[in-house]
């Protein structure tokens, strides 16, 4: 799994030191996580002895995420066989860490959806990965954090549930912040070769609970911010 961080981050690799010498990064140098983390600390249920198998996978889940967001080229990722990696979620259809960055990033590829284009709280379809990260960003100014809650099995086939939470302190999509918490839980499995790094994840998780916690916010300058009719009603 992923070792332990050469410096700057406690709780992911592979950001610096040697291996990331010729690492092309989205805003030209690695991600600093100290708000994020702190976020972490703050509002964690569980924490994990270093060593122990939760805190492994949760470091692993941790650094791939950051990989995912902030590398540019899936060959510069050290926790993925790039050659075989797939990626799915709720069931859709796998993709490959190129087509993820086609699609427009991180955020487009969890929030896929098959509902019609008028029943979208968020259309992955109409985002770049410049607006969705915008876009979340801005509703979440400390970060979204994540912790790994329970470990069910080990690797090959590691499963684990998990919980993404923030604080909706800033608006969405014309829809004013709450200040209040956002969060979901959801499952994972991610499989990994004989050198650790993940060839497969498949994610399980309610996006629609998730999105339309956004809506509680009250439309900004008095108007219907929404563009799914059934919230309008």
């Amino acid at each position: 799994m992923a070792s332990s961080g050469v410096e700057g981050d406690k709780y992911r690799s592979f950001m610096y030191g040697e291996s990331e010498k010729n690492t092309v990064w989205r805003y030209g140098g690695p991600p600093n996580y100290d708000t994020v983390n702190k976020l972490f600390e703050e509002g964690r249920t569980q924490e994990w002895p270093v060593g122990s198998l939760e805190e492994k996978v949760q470091r692993l889940v941790k650094t791939w995420e950051m990989e995912l967001v902030h590398k540019i080229r899936p060959e510069d990722y050290k926790t993925i066989n790039a050659n075989k990696f797939l990626f799915s979620v709720n069931g859709r259809k796998p993709i490959t860490a190129k087509q993820i960055g086609e699609m427009g990033g991180s955020y487009n590829a969890f929030l896929q959806t098959s509902l019609p284009p008028e029943l979208r709280i968020f259309d992955p379809a109409q985002e770049s990965t410049e607006s969705s990260q915008s876009t979340f960003t801005t509703v979440f100014p400390r970060g979204f954090a994540l912790e790994v809650l329970q470990v069910y099995s080990g690797p090959p086939a590691i499963s684990y549930k998990f919980r993404h939470w923030g604080y909706m302190e800033g608006p969405f999509k014309g829809h004013a912040p709450t200040g209040e918490l956002v969060e979901f839980i959801g499952t994972a499995i991610f499989r990994v070769n004989d050198e650790m790094k993940i060839e497969r994840v498949e994610f399980f998780y309610e996006r629609g609970d998730f999105l339309s916690s956004f809506l509680k916010g009250a439309p900004i300058d008095g108007t219907s911010a929404s563009g799914c009719p059934l919230i309008k009603k």
